[in-house]
């Protein structure tokens, strides 16, 4: 009972301590970039469509006049026309009675401007992350609820901490840093508890971080690549005139973000498979476990490495087979900017989980190598002692022991 109790007075103390950072973080006015005022974004169904933009040869062209009824905000339960772009990421590309969309609501006055932005997403991506909630809990039981609610705390940390404190001016590398430790811990504790097992993947799981992020500032030293190379580059120096967030390091904060998985799951698989490995065999050394760690880890690194690559492939694929489409020569493609940023990415973040494994296994082997086992006596060795038992003498009337 007293360590429970001191287990729920250390973990209240880190949640006040935890919530009272977000709201201190969080007490700043943020600089108007752009102005909104008079403007809302509100949720609308369309009613009526007034004018179609349908031409005979089956396609859209120009724009889509409708009428809309607004659900939410100062004008609910009015209708307006409105205006649908149709466009591919303006609008939507057709819109029917009973449609549900966003309108953006601009008043002046007495009078709204409305204008269709986008289809309402609202429901279908409430019911889509529902779906994927109830699919890692029923699969995962207990294990998959404290999954979500790691998932969900790193979300909050992402959200209410790194971002107000990089708007703040603190340096995006080592907050991010921070939230990788902050999320590593809860998510192994959730998972493994407070143990040995859970120490050594959270030394491992930083470290690897670390190392892609490390890796990732070298190499982008010496090819020349810093974080005022990406494509959004006119948009973030504007946001840097008006603000304190350090722009040339988001590039490597999004490295360090991108690798925390890959590095989590192998130092975590490691670290199990030793505790397993020692638990199932107590007279295996340190040496022989942190060679099995290392066999392990091998068979790992190779789909770790796959899933790296492939995500950063994916994410950039649009750009690569229009690269691809303009037929541009070695020397152009290898040595542009956006190539060289994904390489950066990819190999940065899979050097973090390659070196994650010598990490872990090295860290597990000497803390779980140290832990003793408790042999607890087979039926069989009681019966085997049977033989030997002699009853004590006794002595006196009521048979006393001796």
């Amino acid at each position: 009972m007293k360590k429970n109790w001191k287990k729920v007075l250390v973990g209240t103390l880190c949640l006040v301590g935890f919530l009272l950072l977000l709201v201190k973080g969080n007490q700043f006015e943020k600089v108007s970039l752009i102005s909104t005022e008079g403007q809302s974004y509100e949720k609308a169904v369309v009613t009526k469509i007034t004018k179609d933009n349908l031409a005979e040869d089956g396609n859209r062209y120009g724009t889509q006049e409708v009428r809309v009824q607004v659900k939410s905000g100062a004008y609910a339960g009015e209708e307006f026309d409105a205006v649908n772009p149709s466009g591919s990421l303006f609008g939507m590309e057709n819109c029917e009675v009973g449609s549900r969309v966003i309108v953006i609501v601009s008043s002046t006055d007495d009078n709204a401007v409305v204008t269709v932005y986008s289809k309402d997403r609202t429901m279908a991506i409430y019911l889509f992350v529902l779906f994927f909630c109830l699919v890692i809990c029923i699969i995962g039981g207990k294990k998959g609820v404290k999954a979500i609610a790691s998932l969900a705390f790193t979300g909050v940390c992402i959200v209410y901490l790194m971002f107000p404190l990089m708007y703040r001016g603190i340096s995006p590398i080592g907050i991010t840093i921070v939230v990788v430790i902050l999320s590593t811990l809860l998510t192994l504790w959730l998972l493994g508890g407070v143990s040995k097992k859970t120490v050594s993947a959270v030394v491992g799981t930083v470290s690897g971080v670390v190392v892609a992020a490390v890796a990732a500032v070298v190499f982008g030293k010496a090819a020349g690549i810093t974080g005022y190379n990406v494509s959004d580059i006119e948009t973030l120096n504007y946001v840097a005139q008006n603000t304190h967030i350090k722009i040339g390091q988001l590039l490597f904060s999004g490295i360090i973000i991108a690798a925390l998985g890959a590095t989590m799951d192998v130092g975590m698989s490691i670290a199990s498979t030793i505790q397993e490995l020692h638990e199932r065999s107590p007279q295996l050394g340190t040496k022989e476990l942190f060679v099995s760690g290392i066999r392990v880890g091998r068979d790992m690194m190779g789909t770790m490495a796959n899933t790296l690559i492939f995500a950063y492939v994916g994410g950039s694929l649009s750009t690569l087979v229009v690269n691809y489409a303009y037929n541009l020569s070695y020397n152009q493609l290898i040595n542009s900017y956006v190539i060289g940023t994904e390489i950066m990415q990819g190999l940065s973040g899979t050097l973090g989980v390659v070196l994650t494994v010598p990490i872990t296994a090295a860290v597990a082997a000497v803390l779980i190598g140290k832990k003793k086992i408790v042999k607890e006596p087979l039926m069989q060795d009681i019966y085997d002692g049977a033989d030997d038992y002699e009853e004590p003498e006794t002595d006196g009337e009521y048979g006393e022991d001796v």
